[in-house]
């Protein structure tokens, strides 16, 4: 048996870093003094310790390392999680290049003149109804987080994304361009601005969007709104997708049979939320409440029951890998994560 100092010096973690994974539930000790709480671990823990040390070196997210410790007989399934976290990191560095590509512009062409340029951009209003639609539910409405109170509307290397986040869950939706004039940014658009946008797109035609770090203007069903940006950063929502982007199982799943399905199903109350258990079965087929299954998460039903509402009817793919493992719900053009809870 090793003590934890024994331990970091042989794993190359520290010993706040041991203390933390034991926390965590990823490299628990072997043993434990209930008297003192030292710690001692097993000679055959070392191997996994300095796994984890190199993947955390590489920069892999938690839950991706404990997928990695839970196939180490799997060496197909490791080198696969492996490769995936590889491709992330690539498209990191596309990013940053792009992004660093776009500052020497900047600082060429005179920084204080490109900062006030606008992006102006048109989308049918159907699209962004059905985009806002998607997303609305999942932002936040803590006072203490601003941030989360409103649509992060994103508009990246030609494509334009709205995404919302209360930290317990996350909705995208992508919306088609028919003009596109301006650089690359990214705002997050207060929700009064969104929630008075979203009647005048039911008059339908096309929808005039000016965009800049200071400023939000709207032309839409004969209106025109106008709105200041979140003084705040929005989370790197890329880094949450990360989180679920292993080898999940993938299961094709009716919407309204689901969502009828987790409606009628027993639920347990864990801090004032009904959470309930969503299963599958060895056949594919997807139940609620059906416990000590292979592939189950535990979700909050109220936010399980708005994301199949914010997906339309038809059919959705439904990704989950484990109880410890966010759930993420994919449309034709809209993606939900859920956070899973601990029964």
């Amino acid at each position: 048996m090793r003590t934890i100092g024994e331990m970091a010096r042989a794993s190359g973690l520290t010993i706040s870093a041991l203390r933390f994974y034991d926390g965590a539930g990823v490299l628990s000790p072997a043993f434990v003094d209930p008297h003192n709480g030292y710690r001692r671990y097993a000679a055959g823990q070392v191997p996994a310790a300095r796994l984890v040390a190199g993947l955390r070196r590489v920069g892999m997210p938690l839950p991706q390392i404990i997928a990695m410790l839970g196939r180490r007989d799997d060496r197909p399934a490791m080198h696969a999680l492996l490769d995936a976290h590889l491709r992330r990191l690539e498209d990191g560095l596309t990013d940053a290049r792009r992004e660093l590509s776009r500052i020497h512009r900047m600082i060429d062409d005179d920084l204080d003149l490109v900062e006030d340029l606008m992006t102006e951009l048109t989308v049918p209003a159907g699209g962004l109804h059905a985009a806002l639609a998607a997303v609305r539910y999942a932002a936040g409405s803590e006072p203490a987080l601003p941030t989360l109170r409103g649509v992060f509307i994103e508009l990246l290397d030609g494509a334009l994304r709205l995404v919302t986040t209360d930290r317990y869950r996350m909705a995208i939706a992508d919306v088609p361009l028919t003009d596109l004039t301006g650089p690359d940014v990214g705002v997050v658009a207060p929700l009064p601005l969104v929630d008075a946008l979203v009647p005048l797109l039911a008059v339908g035609g096309p929808v005039r969007l000016s965009l800049s770090p200071d400023a939000i203007s709207i032309a839409a069903g004969g209106h025109e709104l106008t709105g200041v940006p979140v003084a705040a950063e929005f989370p790197d929502y890329r880094r949450a997708l990360a989180a679920t982007a292993g080898e999940p199982l993938r299961v094709s799943v009716d919407a309204a049979a689901l969502r009828e399905a987790a409606s009628q199903a027993p639920t347990v109350v864990r801090e004032d939320a009904h959470v309930m258990v969503l299963t599958v079965g060895a056949d594919g087929t997807v139940e609620a409440g059906a416990p000590d299954r292979p592939h189950q998460v535990a979700v909050n039903r109220e936010f399980l029951l708005a994301a199949l509402d914010a997906g339309g009817t038809g059919q959705l793919v439904l990704e989950l890998d484990g109880p410890i493992m966010p759930l993420a719900l994919r449309g034709p053009d809209s993606f939900a994560v859920l956070m899973p809870v601990r029964l």
